[in-house]
């Protein structure tokens, strides 16, 4: 990392293969980055996404996905991403995080493998192949202080 660089990246990849990177000095800033940009940036991922689309890009079925789905009486699921707006995430408040699946749940848990932890989990159900990782909080982090979980576990 060059001395010029902040020392916080996030980069997310898109369905399509764009990548997005956000840079931020430390965790408040890139809460407040990534709640400014979040609009412009779908819609410039979508409009270059769109552009270098092939103009037919409908997938057709795969006979051996179907045929495999049957044998375990699958259903399908299809799932359609909300359009992004402002009014969508106007209920997050201070010290929340967001993923794909909606708001994550703050967690203090008491006896974790290496003691007392704190983290935001996906709310995601358990099993879900596209739960995201939990973000956890390390004790000499200045947020572990200011954590206010959701939840307590013992």
């Amino acid at each position: 990392m060059s001395s010029t660089e902040a020392p916080i990246s996030i980069t997310v990849k898109t369905v399509a293969g764009s990548l997005v990177t956000v840079r931020a000095n430390n965790g408040e800033e890139l809460d407040q980055v990534v709640a400014m940009s979040l609009a412009s940036l779908a819609s410039a991922v979508s409009e270059m996404e769109a552009a270098v689309r092939p103009t037919n890009a409908a997938v057709p079925p795969n006979p051996q996905v179907a045929a495999i789905a049957t044998s375990f009486r699958a259903t399908e699921v299809v799932t359609q991403q909300e359009p992004f707006t402002p009014a969508t995430y106007a209920h997050v408040t201070e010290g929340q995080r967001l993923c794909p699946h909606g708001t994550m749940t703050r967690i203090h848990g008491l006896t974790g493998k290496f003691g007392p932890y704190k983290g935001h989990f996906c709310p995601a159900k358990q099993g879900d192949m596209t739960k995201c990782t939990t973000q956890y909080i390390k004790a000499n982090q200045p947020e572990w202080n200011s954590f206010q979980a959701d939840q307590t576990k013992a």
